[in-house]
């Protein structure tokens, strides 16, 4: 039986509704047309054919672990306020190994802390407009391994004095010192930074070579760019 042309304009105007809803839900900005996961739905679909690949808080995965998220503060390059809160997220399965790390460190009595982990894409673009340096700051027709939930920058920490250990550069220091193989260096910070990058490549993590802080994830390609905000998570 068909349509009458009330009906018909009625079904048309709900469809254009639908399709207006649903562009408006996923605007956000991606310029080189990258295959990202904007939406919460999204999300939940890829975890639910991958569970490895749920993003978890790493304060309540990882024992003992330290935070100093600087890109939810000031005190970073930008000199900017980038993430709405303190947090930490990382895949499933890098947590796991994050975990791994940690204990191995403590029983030196040290641990971790944890600078960056799972960035939204919107932040990488915002970097990228302030900084256009692909030594220091990702790509962003190419997405970073932050964004895949993949990358955590990291230091160590006495356990008993919560102080930081001495390393070659603060986090985010764009020089040549912050090289993961630069040996120009005050021999405790060179000892320290080797045992970080002893330890945490022992359970899948490597350095990126320009900045000691860094380390990728092992499979990081095999998951997806995301852009979901920390409270999108939640």
């Amino acid at each position: 039986m068909g349509f009458t042309p009330n009906i018909k304009i009625s079904c048309l105007f709900i469809l254009l509704l639908l399709c207006g809803t649903a562009k408006a839900q996923d605007n956000k900005e991606n310029p080189y047309g990258l295959k990202i996961i904007a939406t919460v739905e999204g999300y939940k679909e890829s975890i639910q054919r991958d569970s490895l690949k749920r993003l978890v808080d790493l304060e309540k995965t990882v024992d003992g672990i330290k935070l100093d998220i600087r890109y939810a503060t000031s005190n970073n390059f930008t000199h900017k306020k980038v993430y709405t809160s303190p947090r930490a997220f990382l895949r499933e399965s890098a947590s796991q190994a994050l975990q791994e790390a940690q204990k191995e460190l403590g029983k030196k009595g040290i641990g971790l802390k944890v600078y960056d982990a799972y960035r939204p894409y919107a932040a990488t673009l915002l970097f990228w407009k302030i900084t256009k340096d692909s030594l220091f700051v990702a790509a962003p027709w190419k997405g970073s391994r932050h964004n895949r939930g993949c990358a955590v920058d990291v230091g160590l920490v006495d356990l008993k004095t919560e102080k930081d250990l001495e390393m070659p550069t603060p986090f985010d220091d764009f020089s040549v010192k912050a090289g993961a193989f630069y040996s120009d260096l005050p021999l405790k910070a060179k000892e320290n930074r080797d045992l970080l990058i002893q330890v945490m490549n022992k359970y899948g993590f490597s350095v990126f070579p320009s900045e000691w802080w860094h380390f990728d994830f092992r499979g990081w390609e095999n998951y997806e760019l995301l852009d979901l905000s920390f409270e999108e998570l939640n």
